[in-house]
């Protein structure tokens, strides 16, 4: 299969696209971003851009793919709901009613977050906020896949660009597998995260998908099996 992949220079994105590289089922991979990934791969297509949700010109450069991964995002710490809405929610919708429209049948994945507000009306901004997000994602004609992981373990090599996040990781990488053995319903890992969106979208892996289109982690773990092999760094 084909698969376009947006957010592939955050933590989430770097190791989906990792996984991508390295599956047998995907042929081609196009990356768009701001930013360049800084990765080859006979595999691999970069469309570089400024602005992400703006499609436009691309033509048919958009055409013939199976899936498409979103893992774009910001964290929601220091913006306001207007500004937040304006990354997360309207620039998701556009670029998947885009890609959709020239992709019947697409698969679409995009990762929100343990804690997302369904009913799009809580307290939490962010979770308000993701939760719309979901609802209108649901709504399109996609075959989509919520991804609501807890803790993200980031694989070998990737680097959060939030220094916060950096922090965190530093602080709490070494006990991480620990932590996956006393909480293996709210720990998850990249690659595990890049496997189990492989499995809702590869032709004749549907039998394997929960009925409900939103994952947490406890099925993503499921979809994508036990995490690699700590200090594993084979990106290709």
């Amino acid at each position: 299969m084909n698969v376009i992949l947006f957010g592939a220079t955050g933590m989430v994105g770097q190791d989906v696209l990792r996984e991508c590289l390295r599956s047998d089922a995907v042929a081609r991979v196009l990356v768009v971003g701001r930013t360049p990934v800084g990765v080859r791969h006979p595999k691999l297509r970069e469309i570089v851009r400024p602005d992400v949700s703006d499609l436009d010109g691309l033509g048919d450069e958009l055409d013939g793919y199976h899936a498409c991964f979103f893992c774009l995002g910001v964290s929601s710490v220091g913006m306001n709901e207007d500004a937040y809405r304006a990354v997360t929610h309207d620039l998701t919708l556009a670029v998947a009613r885009a890609v959709s429209a020239r992709n019947p049948g697409l698969v679409l994945t995009y990762v929100s977050g343990a804690g997302t507000d369904s009913s799009g009306q809580g307290r939490t901004m962010w979770a308000r906020v993701k939760g719309r997000t979901e609802n209108d994602l649901l709504a399109l004609d996609v075959d989509g896949y919520m991804f609501r992981p807890g803790y993200i373990q980031p694989g070998p090599g990737t680097v959060s660009k939030t220094r916060l996040y950096r922090v965190v990781y530093r602080i709490v990488s070494p006990v991480a597998p620990l932590l996956r053995r006393l909480f293996p319903n709210q720990v998850t890992s990249g690659d595990r995260i890049g496997r189990a969106m492989l499995a809702v979208a590869v032709p004749g892996a549907g039998g394997r998908v929960p009925a409900n289109r939103i994952l947490g982690t406890r099925e993503i773990n499921a979809l994508g099996g036990p995490p690699g092999p700590e200090g594993r760094d084979d990106r290709g």
